[in-house]
């Protein structure tokens, strides 16, 4: 697999430079400036490829081009706003940009209740605690029918938590929810979260999967005739948030899109971390099952706790047998490299990683310090290469 790492930008705190020292040579990212729904200017492609170039490294996946709330409402700027999707996709495939991964999550982006819980070995972990997340929903926020998404149990209990915390808690946790996670569409206030859940009222997972069907029914071919492969993002967490359908969180989810869009241009992102967090989720079966559609590999482990909290643990660790998944896609890329595909080499990232020894001190983005995912990277790495000295990959 080719050693990837998500870069945010100029202003990321973790230089290129720092990415060639970790022994990545692939660079994912994605022109964060431009809104959902802005078109990518060919000057601004040009030039982030030409920094990312300049640095000795290679812009190996678009993440992401954001989806426009219009196409997953299905609403009448619909069409419009999936023409300027593909119009940016075809841009970056005229650059040579063909990998290009997507989310289709409804209002909030990959969400957590905590920024840094620490984890069993001492480093500051990402972790989704549904009852504080409930807590905010129910009582904080205040959602409009909030209370028919929730057993009595959760709501008690949920009641409890918030009682139990000052207005500071109560904000940083808003804050963590909402304003803290790159990708986040909602940098407003209250209200403007509720408006944007609302505009979602009454819709259900079959009526959202239809949006995502009629967008892949545009966006596929076109993506035939460019050569680019669009790998969907599990949705993360892989359930329903502020009470909204989320219809790419299991392993029928995706089989009933690639049933309805059989071309292979329309793949998947294999984030084991996110399909991890559910307990009936087979990630391992998943890989197999979909094994010629993964066009990107986002490789992290979570442990789920007896609550139903996950936290993000070492990538060697947790619920994913992270050797027995990378054995499943190093065969995947032997196949391809038999049949002589031009995408026979997986692109992965480490995706995540602990805050670490002095990256505790610093600013960083959640998630993405260097130390967690240069230790999570090695680990990997160290993974893939006995694979392949024993043999066990051809």
């Amino acid at each position: 697999m080719q050693e990837t790492w998500r870069w945010f930008g100029p202003e990321d705190p973790v230089r290129l430079a720092h990415v060639r020292q970790a022994g990545a040579s692939g660079i994912v990212t994605a022109l964060h400036a431009a809104a959902p729904g802005e078109l990518w200017q060919h000057e601004a492609i040009a030039e982030r490829k030409h920094e990312i170039a300049a640095a000795g490294l290679e812009w190996s996946v678009v993440e992401s081009i954001p989806v426009h709330p219009a196409i997953k409402l299905g609403s009448a700027d619909c069409a419009r706003h999936t023409a300027v999707w593909i119009e940016t996709m075809q841009r970056l495939a005229t650059h040579g940009l063909k990998t290009i991964c997507y989310n289709f999550m409804p209002v909030v982006d990959w969400t957590r209740t905590e920024l840094r819980h620490v984890a069993p070995k001492g480093g500051l972990a990402l972790r989704f605690d549904p009852i504080a997340f409930a807590a905010y929903d129910l009582f904080v926020l205040e959602r409009a029918g909030a209370q028919q998404d929730y057993a009595s149990d959760v709501v008690e209990a949920a009641r409890s938590r918030l009682d139990g915390m000052n207005a500071v808690a109560q904000e940083a946790l808003e804050q963590t929810i909402i304003a803290g996670l790159p990708g986040s569409e909602l940098r407003h206030g209250r209200e403007d979260i509720r408006a944007a859940i609302a505009e979602y009222s009454g819709m259900g997972s079959d009526d959202l999967r239809g949006n995502l069907i009629q967008f892949l029914e545009a966006v596929v071919p076109a993506a035939e005739e460019c050569g680019a492969r669009i790998c969907l993002h599990p949705d993360d967490p892989p359930f329903s948030l502020f009470g909204l359908p989320r219809v790419v969180s299991t392993q029928a989810d995706y089989a009933a899109l690639f049933d309805a869009v059989p071309s292979q241009a329309n793949g998947i992102t294999l984030c084991a971390g996110s399909l991890g967090s559910r307990t009936d989720n087979d990630v391992i079966a998943i890989a197999e099952a979909f094994a010629e559609r993964i066009h990107f590999v986002h490789l992290r482990n979570v442990t789920i706790e007896d609550s139903g909290a996950f936290f993000e643990d070492d990538h060697l660790d947790g619920g994913v047998d992270m050797v027995a998944l990378s054995a499943t896609l190093m065969r995947e890329e032997a196949r391809r490299r038999a049949e002589n595909r031009v995408d026979a080499e997986i692109p992965m990232r480490p995706d995540h990683g602990h805050l670490l020894i002095d990256d505790i001190d610093k600013h960083t983005n959640p998630g993405y310090s260097a130390i967690g995912r240069l230790k999570g990277l090695a680990e990997l790495r160290g993974v893939a290469r006995a694979i392949t000295s024993l043999g066990a990959v051809q």
